[in-house]
């Protein structure tokens, strides 16, 4: 043993955008095996395992040492922000902060819907958006504050029946039971900017989703439609008790099928004429095999808005931007998504690590995952001393 100080405890690590969180852990895991900051912790956990028996030793899957890292609550690939790391004992903290409250900022992008509800993923349908201005969109903000029910993504790590939802919506299959909403909190959610068509440089994704895989995804996202959004009874009393998330309006080519539509049923009544859909979807002349890109559409920039948010646990900003489309009758995607705050953790160089430190070397983030370490042990001595005090009181 070399009688240096154990670092363990909790911090934060500012993620970038295109990995994923589990990614994250994965890096600082490959940075701290082999650093001197963690060499006394490792040595400790190696003649902790020497002490264990024969039995225990058996049910461990591996023998290799590595830190034991973990993290508070995972972010989107696309998002970036605050990520909260565990290491050692301090992973057993984590559940602490999977309930807490989180700040966000994001870009809601108006005019298509994806499977994902964000960039990422393939368009679904769209929507006419000339029609959306920030006023309407402050209106719409309106019936997401307060407490609300919430429909999680058909693209999640929620389990049905043992199944993750993004592997049903990746099968083209439709899940065994109904994706149920959920309660969650807004405790506070203002519009931060506001980008007019042609003002910003946010766009749909180009790849558009067909076949079964399609209809699948339109059948979960007309049920979206039917979920009511108003907060729940027990909300403030001057919000709404229900309210139905308006289905987009028919854009002017639906509408012109429509009229084609009737004026064939006229002609012959015998001839099978094709129903109208009341849904926002592709024109009819995008067929699948030459799906419609957004160059291709008359306005191909549609506006956009940047909102910040205060959410509970369990929400889904991914959800909202949906949501927030079919509100003001149109559809929404999330372009962009930072997490700025979760507990008393807030983005800031002296607050966070930075993710390009590890690729500096030890001698850059070393001293700054020490400080961070360091400053969570003393507060929770601190915490732990006045709990102490108020049981002593009682």
């Amino acid at each position: 043993m070399s009688g240096e100080k154990i670092l363990e405890g909790v911090f934060a690590v500012h993620k970038p955008q295109g990995v994923t969180s589990a990614d994250v852990i994965r890096t600082l895991q490959h940075h701290f095996n082999p650093s001197k900051l963690f060499r006394p912790w490792l040595e400790e956990e190696r003649a902790r395992r020497d002490r264990e028996n024969a039995n225990q030793r058996k049910r461990r899957r591996s023998k290799r040492v590595e830190v034991k890292i973990g993290h508070g609550g995972t972010l989107d690939p696309l998002a970036t922000g605050v990520l909260i790391a565990g290491v050692g004992k301090g992973t057993k903290s984590l559940n602490g902060f999977l309930g807490c409250t989180k700040s966000y900022e994001t870009v809601v992008l108006f005019g298509a819907e994806t499977d994902t509800y964000d960039r990422l993923g393939k368009i679904v349908r769209r929507g006419p958006s000339e029609h959306i201005t920030r006023e309407a969109v402050e209106k719409a903000l309106d019936q997401f504050r307060g407490k609300i029910m919430q429909r999680p993504p058909i693209f999640s790590a929620l389990r049905i029946d043992g199944k993750r939802l993004y592997e049903y919506a990746r099968e083209g299959k439709m899940p065994p039971v109904e994706i149920q909403s959920r309660p969650v909190e807004v405790l506070n959610l203002d519009v931060v900017e506001w980008y007019e068509p042609g003002s910003h440089d946010y766009k749909w994704p180009e790849e558009e989703m067909a076949g079964e895989e399609k209809k699948v995804a339109e059948k979960l996202l007309d049920k979206d439609a039917e979920l009511p959004i108003a907060p729940s009874a027990d909300a403030d009393a001057d919000a709404p008790s229900s309210a139905k998330r308006k289905s987009p309006p028919p854009t002017e080519e639906s509408q012109k099928d429509t009229t084609e539509t009737a004026k064939k049923q006229k002609v012959s009544e015998t001839e099978a004429a094709q129903p109208a859909s009341s849904e926002p979807s592709a024109p009819e002349s995008a067929s699948t095999d030459a799906p419609t890109t957004q160059t291709e559409q008359p306005h191909s920039q549609p506006p956009a808005v940047k909102i910040k948010m205060t959410v509970s646990s369990g929400f889904y900003v991914r959800s909202l931007a949906h949501d927030l489309g079919k509100a003001v009758g149109s559809c929404g995607l999330m372009s962009e998504l930072v997490r700025s705050r979760q507990a008393e953790y807030e983005l800031g160089p002296d607050k966070v690590l930075e993710y390009k430190d590890l690729e500096a070397g030890e001698e850059v983030w070393g001293p700054k995952v020490q400080q961070f370490l360091e400053e969570w042990e003393k507060r929770r001595a601190v915490k732990a001393e006045a709990e102490a005090e108020a049981e002593a009181q009682q």
